[in-house]
């Protein structure tokens, strides 16, 4: 957290000298391109596009205070001494957090390679295939290990996936809490410390009463008044215990219950759907995807068929395209909080798709029978050394176990003593109890290494292949198969491997094969040098819980990072920990919340948000414990404020808030948005605003300048953290000086304001390894870099709209006929017109055919698109982009004109994969050329999409969502 004040910026907008400056990299178009786009707009020069795209009551009259600009070398040459500043210890800590071996075919295919983390989430499913196909096997994976019947595509960390589970059973639950008393949810108190911290947090505004103890031990009346319940297995301590009485008690009393659980742990371990669970949840971490000091990590949700529609986040099926081939595509879409807003089951926006795909490979590459060798190997360890320890005279409490060992009997302060020279990190309960959890990476030599911080001499014994016994009753070791599908049993060695994931790669399309102009979306170049110190060990085998002494290096970036947020945002104080875009949004309104109550003023629960909000924003206000009002729009997209006052005025004395996106979703900066904030504060709300489009404000205007009070920054969308295929990404938070008491704390690690709001995630900064991707954005850049970065967003965009503009209805714009950073295309007007039936997704699928990643189809405005080209395409792509669009307007002419039938046509029949186009048979009345070829560019870089239109009720009505049965195989 960083508090401090800095002097209103201006604008400084150079061209640097430098041929090797980094912004030259980042930036699309040259100066010679800028001048002929601006030609084009019709202004003469580019201070002139922003004097008439932003008030100026807002605008910047100073430069960033920020360090000067470095580049590429120079950056990676002072972040190595940086990262050497990290002492990388040997880690026991546990806590769900494990040192692993990341495959190398997996880290230089997958994790290091633009075809997989620059995609998109796969809303558009044609162009998607191969992410879809591994986040289905990942789905798979989750639902063999833990028994359950069905598994979703990713959560965010184990603890907001406990908190996920809690919410679905309260919103299924049928036993209804007296009048005026809380509902209540079990928890036992061997859960994590953090896990529960996060639970604290999402419990309080939805007035669910957390009822912590012995599980064994809670009062029958607790279960009668109780709608779920949720367990560890292993637990906080490593203890592994039959869970199967207590689930049946709580059956019994109507109580669902959730079990916290480890995927390499059930490797051996009787899994809790067969214990008879209705939901599993944990971390997938452990499947290879390195520590990073806390994430980015995939959590998963496993739950029974009954509860697959109220399941949180996205699940992946099966369904079939327009010529009858298998299929995959996002099951179950209507669910996604943009479309449901306040209805919506969660806020989840980003799941960690890229980490998920991570985990995937992991058990693919390993398989079964490896998966079941490294579980056995980890367990043999932790035997190796509870038998060494005990012959010392030391007692281990633990009498069921996996990979985890509660020791005492030692003198922990001179054992900590010794460790700490040694490099070793355990874990020291206040009891004076010691704990340590092996993995995946532990030696014998590392055994022998813990055994000498207890004591001289001792040596453990371990052998592989020797025989091995679980240490665990016998009702609770796994007896059932997993994996048996074909894909987990082929690809072991590192050729197939490769070939595998590349296979999967060429049916994707990311920004390393061309443009993808998502409006609200953001997708920027990721660059290479911004990405590589992801994976330096130095940052990426940090445990989230090492002391901080060993952390130095992090703890300088977060410093430094936060530092330079809050000079770019104007407030005083920054939270790193929220770890995406809508996580930020509920830990703003929980700060709001916090403040509201610290005056004495709980009453206040009413959230003003305009009809063109982004879409998370009511479903987080929703889980924030706040009644969302909605305020209207006019025509030209702006807060209607007569509206806006009265329903100030109506709420003032239960108002807590205004959220605002600013520039709007529509696309527009608001020219009233200070007198908008000013009637909110007049009526005692505060003001968030939605961060999701400051890369039209970075180094030319702030939240701070605005008027608003806290906002949270999607640093997967203008500080260039990649999409990853819908994850990862960080939502930080930066609020003013009388909100940042408030600021979310942490129960392990001290972080946050003196008031502190509980943890918004499972660690401390979040996915803290992706930070040094914006770090390194920031310093690269620097204030003139990032600030023209700003301006040539602005102006790609209004070059789009000025080729377009002729060819297709431009629906906002402001008083001077300019946009921000996006806008909306209305293409509603087609499908009715002379009964040609051409509508958006027409246009989406069709686009492919072009080599184009659709835009945003259908929000904030059904029937329309949203294009956002970002400063980084250069203007030959935003050329081809323009082309292609044009093209596509002519062909939606020739079926307005009955040229072209009216079913039977390029778009209705789009895409079109190079199968249909090469068979032996073709009815269409149009060409095979015109379906493949409609551009000359074309045919110097053809992108096939793999399969044709996908049919989405198929899927829905055949629900399918783990990898086909073996016999589709054959």
């Amino acid at each position: 957290m960083s508090t401090q004040t800095h002097p209103e910026p201006t604008v400084h907008a150079q061209q640097p000298a430098d041929p090797d400056a980094f912004q030259h990299r980042h930036i699309g178009p040259g100066r010679d391109e800028q001048d002929a786009m601006l030609r084009v707009i019709g202004v003469p020069t580019l201070d002139a596009l922003i004097d008439q795209t932003i008030p100026s009551g807002i605008r910047f009259t100073r430069t960033l205070d920020l360090p000067a600009a470095e580049s590429e070398a120079a950056y990676l040459r002072r972040l190595s001494t940086i990262a050497a500043a990290n002492r990388v210890t040997r880690s026991y800590i546990g806590m769900g957090y494990y040192d692993t071996h990341t495959p190398a075919v997996i880290l230089r295919n997958v994790f290091e390679n633009p075809g997989w983390y620059t995609p998109y989430t796969p809303y558009q499913a044609e162009i998607a295939q191969g992410r879809l196909e591994s986040l289905l096997n990942f789905q798979t994976m989750v639902s063999d290990l833990t028994g359950m019947p069905v598994a979703s595509a990713s959560l965010l960390d184990e603890g907001t996936a406990a908190g996920e589970a809690m919410s679905m059973f309260h919103r299924i639950n049928t036993k209804k809490a007296p009048a005026g008393q809380p509902s209540v949810f079990l928890v036992s108190s061997r859960i994590f410390p953090q896990t529960l911290d996060v639970l604290k947090g999402r419990a309080a505004p939805l007035k669910i009463r957390l009822e912590i103890g012995d599980p064994a031990s809670l009062p029958g009346d607790l279960f009668d008044r109780a709608f779920g319940l949720l367990l560890q297995y292993p637990d906080d301590h490593g203890e592994v215990g039959d869970l199967r009485p207590i689930i049946e008690k709580a059956h019994a009393a109507g109580v669902l219950v959730a079990v916290a659980s480890d995927l390499m742990a059930l490797t051996l371990l009787v899994p809790p759907g067969e214990m008879g669970a209705d939901v599993v949840i944990g971390n997938s971490q452990r499947f290879g995807v390195p520590l990073g000091y806390g994430g980015p990590h995939a959590a998963f949700f496993a739950t029974r068929d009954a509860y697959v529609r109220q399941a949180p986040g996205r699940i992946i099926g099966v369904s079939v395209d327009a010529r009858g081939q298998r299929a995959y595509r996002m099951a179950l879409q209507t669910r996604e909080q943009h479309i449901r807003r306040e209805k919506a089951t969660s806020n989840i926006c980003t799941a960690q798709a890229l980490l998920a795909n991570i985990a995937a490979m992991y058990a693919v590459f390993h398989g079964p029978h490896g998966l079941r060798g490294i579980g056995e190997r980890i367990h043999g360890m932790a035997r190796a050394l509870e038998d060494a320890l005990v012959a010392q005279g030391l007692r281990q409490t633990n009498g069921a176990y996996f990979d985890t060992l509660r020791v005492e009997g030692a003198n922990a302060a001179a054992v900590r003593a010794a460790a700490e020279s040694a490099g070793l990190d355990f874990r020291y309960f206040a009891d004076g109890a010691i704990g340590i959890s092996v993995d995946e990476t532990t030696t014998i030599d590392d055994v022998t290494s813990i055994v000498k911080t207890f004591a001289a001499g001792g040596h453990p014994v371990f052998k592989e292949g020797m025989p091995l016994t679980l240490k665990a009753p016998l009702q609770l070791r796994r007896t059932s198969a997993y994996l048996a599908h074909p894909v987990f049993n082929t690809h072991h060695s590192e050729t197939e491997m490769m070939r595998y994931i590349r296979r999967l790669e060429r049916k994707d399309v990311g920004l390393d094969t061309s443009m993808i102009p998502l409006g609200s979306c953001t997708m920027k170049l990721n660059a290479a040098a911004e990405m590589l110190p992801v994976t330096w060990p130095g940052f990426s085998r940090m445990h989230p819980f090492a002391p901080a002494v060993h952390a130095q290096g992090y703890r300088r970036i977060f410093k430094e990072l936060e530092g330079a947020l809050c000079e770019i945002t104007g407030f005083a104080g920054m939270s790193l920990q929220p770890n995406s875009g809508a996580q930020g949004e509920f830990a703003g309104l929980m700060a709001i919340r916090a403040y509201h109550r610290d005056r004495g003023d709980a009453q206040r629960d009413v959230v003003l948000i305009p009809s063109s909000a982004h879409g998370t924003n009511p479903a987080s206000a929703t889980m924030a414990g706040l009644r969302v009002v909605v305020v209207a729009c006019d025509e030209h997209g702006y807060i209607e404020l007569d509206d806006l006052r009265a329903k100030a005025q109506q709420h003032r004395d239960t108002l807590a808030a205004l959220m605002v996106t600013y520039p709007s979703t529509y696309g527009i900066f608001e020219e009233r948005i200070r007198e908008i904030c000013a009637i909110v504060h007049e009526h005692g709300g505060q003001v968030y605003m939605d961060g999701a489009n400051m890369n039209a404000q970075v180094g030319l205007t702030s939240p701070a300048s605005i008027g608003a009070d806290v906002c949270h920054l999607n640093l997967h969308k203008t500080f260039a953290i990649p999409h990853g295929g819908g994850g990862p990404g960080m939502g930080p938070i930066g609020v003013a000086k009388h909100l940042v008491p408030f600021l979310p704390g942490h129960p392990v690690v001290a972080v946050g304001g003196e008031k502190a709001i509980p943890a918004i995630s499972a660690a401390p900064w979040g996915s803290a390894s992706i930070l040094l991707i914006s770090y390194g954005y920031i310093r690269m850049l620097g204030a003139g870099g990032m600030t023209d970065a700003t301006r040539v967003a602005i102006l790609n965009a209004n070059y789009i709209k000025a080729r377009l503009e002729a060819h297709y209805e431009i629906l906002y714009a402001n008083h001077n006929g300019r946009v921000a950073h996006e806008m909306i295309f209305d293409l509603r007007p087609f499908k009715h017109a002379a009964g040609s039936g051409v509508d958006e997704q027409d246009v989406a699928k069709r686009l492919m055919d072009y080599g184009f990643h659709a835009p945003t189809v259908s929000f904030p405005v059904a029937g329309t698109m949203m294009i956002e080209p970002t400063e980084s395409e250069p203007k030959g792509e935003l050329d081809r982009f323009c082309d292609a669009l044009i093209a596509i307007r002519k062909e939606i002419q020739a079926v307005l004109d009955g040229e072209a039938d009216a079913k039977d046509n390029v778009l209705k029949n789009a895409p079109h994969t190079a199968d249909m186009v090469a068979s032996d048979t073709w009815s269409h009345p149009y060409s095979r050329e015109q379906a493949a070829y409609p551009l000359p560019f074309l045919r110097a870089n053809k992108i096939w999409p793999p399969v044709s239109r996908i049919d989405n009720p198929y899927g829905d009505r055949n629900l399918i969502c783990a990898c086909p049965p073996m016999e589709d195989y054959v």
